[in-house]
C-alpha cells in the first residue's frame, strides 16, 4: 500500500485552500478575488468525488467489460471452428471457392478485434472524459487569476507616475499590493496542486499530458507575479520611494 506521502490527498489540499480564501476574505472582504478562492475550493471537492466515483465505477465495469473480451473471443473462435469444419466437409475442387471463406474470416477477426479494443478501453475512456472537463474548469480558473493580477502593476504606486483617462484606478497601497499579488501566486500554485490530483486518480497518457499542461501554464503565471513583487520590493527599498 502506497504510503500518504507518495501522493498528492485531496483533504491537505482542500484545507489549504480553504484557509486562503479565509486570509483573503480578512484582508480583501468583497474582493472577487475570494470568489475565486472558493470556487478553487468546490473544484477540490468535485475532483475528490469525482475520483471516487470513477474508482468505483471501474470496480465493477473494468470485470464487465473483461468478460465482455471472453465472450467475444469465445463467440469467434466457435463461429471460425464452425466454419473451417463446413468448409473441409464440403471442400471445394476449386481453389477460389475458398476466397469468400478467407475473406469472411478476415472480417470476423477484424471485427472482433474492434469489439475487444472497445471493451477494453470502456473504463479508461470514461474516466478521461470527467476529468478532462475538470482540467478544462483548472485552466480556465487559472486564467481568471491572472485576469484579477493583470492590472495590478506596481509601476503605478511611483510618485512620477501619470495616469490617463484610461487608467485603471490603483485602490492598493504598497503592502496591500504585494500581499493581493502573493494571494494570487498562492492560488495559480493551488491550481496546479487541484490538477495533480486528477493525475493521481489516471494514468491515461491524455489526461497526464493535460495534467503538465496546466501546471506548467500556472508556473508560466506565477512568475509573470513575482516580477511584479520583484519590482514591488525593488522600489520600496529605493531611496525616496513611498
Amino acid at each position: 500500500m502506497p504510503s500518504p506521502l507518495e501522493r498528492v490527498q485531496a483533504a491537505p489540499v482542500l484545507a489549504t485552500v480553504r484557509r486562503l480564501e479565509q486570509r483573503i476574505a480578512a484582508r480583501f472582504p468583497g474582493r472577487g478575488l475570494n470568489r475565486v478562492a472558493g470556487e478553487l475550493a468546490g473544484l477540490v471537492e468535485t475532483v475528490d468525488s469525482s475520483t471516487a466515483t470513477a474508482r468505483g465505477r471501474r470496480s465493477w465495469l473494468r470485470p464487465l467489460s473483461r468478460f465482455g473480451i471472453v465472450a467475444v473471443l469465445v463467440v469467434t473462435g466457435t463461429v471460425m471452428v464452425l466454419a473451417i469444419r463446413s468448409a473441409l466437409v464440403d471442400a471445394p475442387d476449386d481453389g477460389l471457392a475458398w476466397i469468400p471463406l478467407l475473406e469472411s474470416s478476415v472480417n470476423d477477426l477484424v471485427f472482433a478485434a474492434l469489439a475487444i479494443w472497445f471493451l477494453y478501453s470502456v473504463p479508461e475512456r470514461l474516466q478521461r472524459a470527467s476529468l478532462l472537463a475538470l482540467l478544462h474548469r483548472l485552466r480556465s480558473l487559472a486564467h481568471i487569476v491572472d485576469m484579477h493580477q493583470l492590472t495590478k502593476d506596481p509601476e503605478r504606486l511611483r510618485t512620477e507616475f501619470v495616469p490617463t483617462d484610461a487608467s485603471v484606478p490603483m485602490d492598493l497601497d504598497t503592502d496591500e499590493l504585494e500581499h493581493y499579488l502573493d494571494y494570487c501566486s498562492e492560488l495559480l500554485s493551488l491550481v496546479g496542486k487541484t490538477a495533480a490530483l486528477c493525475a493521481e486518480a489516471s494514468r491515461d497518457p491524455v489526461v497526464l499530458d493535460t495534467v503538465s499542461t496546466v501546471e506548467t501554464l500556472t508556473v508560466s503565471l506565477e512568475r509573470k507575479i513575482w516580477q511584479k513583487i520583484a519590482v514591488l520590493n525593488h522600489h520600496r527599498e529605493a531611496p525616496g520611494s513611498t
